[in-house]
């Protein structure tokens, strides 16, 4: 059977039992959602399952056939009052207006990219694609409430597949692009699951997709879901499963908000905040101790000569641009190695000298 068939029949099957599915407003997600209703809640199916005709028939099933094709009420139909356009209505209208491709055209369009760069066959291959990105959006929609703005990243994703699709390895655009869209759509999933990032490192977004999850399989088989039990799962840390589990049990707390009342005022938790600015009697201590250990390196310059002077100038007490070891070697006629050496004696005897010139300070000034 081939695409067009496919939309037909499928058309057919919902004008016969139409569906009262709503796909606009995916259901919201309620506080202290579980992993069942996270991003990896949802199994990836392998490469051979995403088969354009099944990416249209289960789009067809998801969303109704009515909210795709009807057009919205004239002025006259609602007597000139106000109608509120859906626009995840709207893009499905627009979607429908593309016509998909046929294995043929897709590879001739897809060659002519790849040898040409034509930016007309990568924009029919994307757009002869949107159906698969709402479809993978859709399994989703539990973990983010805007559909739109998952179908957006999708279709981020969609582009760079297109983009980087080599057709020349026998493998479906559709197939290879859907790893490209899921990625987009989880990565936008966890930069936006909350104000503060909680996914930063590897083992945060492993147990950020697969935490409760991991709790109900174990609850399931009855095992108690420690921390130890599931870091022994996951191959994680047990301090970041702890940490993770904390993070996601609560919500985000602001700085500003008010703990507590005094002087006749609130007081906010950024209030409480130790502050991490100096303090002016560090400020003046340590432009103090700038100015003696200026004036000791003056005068421990003047008991230097020859090729320890020069090193000491250009440099150890260099601020800017100190040479590097191979170009003192150059200038000196030896080796590297040979001024490293120079260098280190050098240094041997400042330190000896403001020893004996600070006493106990020396400690704090190497801090």
């Amino acid at each position: 059977m081939t695409r067009e068939r496919g939309i037909l029949a499928a058309a057919r099957t919902r004008k016969k039992s139409p569906r009262k599915r709503d796909s606009s407003s995916p259901p919201a997600r309620e506080s202290g959602t579980d992993e069942e209703e996270s991003p990896e809640g949802d199994s990836e199916p392998a490469e051979d399952e995403l088969d354009d005709d099944e990416v249209i028939d289960t789009t067809a099933e998801v969303i109704d056939d009515r909210d795709l094709l009807a057009i919205a009420p004239t002025e006259s139909e609602t007597g000139g009052g106000l109608v509120r356009a859906d626009p995840m209505q709207i893009y499905m209208r627009e979607v429908q207006r593309h016509r998909l491709l046929k294995p043929d055209e897709e590879h001739e369009l897809a060659v002519r990219y790849a040898e040409t760069q034509d930016v007309d066959a990568a924009a029919r291959l994307v757009t002869a694609n949107l159906r698969l990105v709402v479809k993978l959006a859709y399994e989703y929609r539990r973990a983010y409430r805007n559909m739109m703005d998952l179908i957006q990243e999708g279709n981020i994703g969609l582009m760079q597949a297109v983009k980087r699709y080599d057709p020349y390895r026998g493998v479906k655009l559709s197939s290879y692009a859907a790893w490209w869209i899921r990625a987009y759509i989880l990565r936008f999933i966890l930069n936006n699951w909350r104000m503060v990032k909680i996914g930063t490192t590897q083992a945060q977004r492993k147990l950020f997709f697969n935490l409760n999850k991991e709790k109900a399989r174990l609850t399931a088989m009855g095992i108690e879901p420690s921390h130890a039990e599931i870091a022994r799962s996951l191959n994680v840390d047990e301090k970041e499963v702890s940490e993770m589990d904390r993070r996601l049990a609560r919500a985000d707390a602001s700085l500003d908000a008010p703990v507590g009342e005094g002087d006749g005022r609130q007081t906010s938790r950024v209030d409480l905040m130790p502050s991490t600015a100096q303090s002016p009697e560090l400020l003046a201590e340590r432009v103090e101790i700038q100015d003696i250990v200026r004036q000791k390196l003056d005068q421990f310059r003047l008991t230097l000569s020859g090729k320890d002077l020069v090193i000491f100038d250009k440099r150890v007490a260099a601020v800017e641009d100190p040479l590097t070891l191979q170009e003192l070697g150059d200038e000196f006629g030896v080796s590297r190695e040979r001024v490293r050496q120079l260098e280190a004696r050098l240094t041997g005897k400042l330190r000896e000298f403001l020893r004996a010139e600070l006493g106990d300070a020396v400690g704090v000034i190497e801090q």
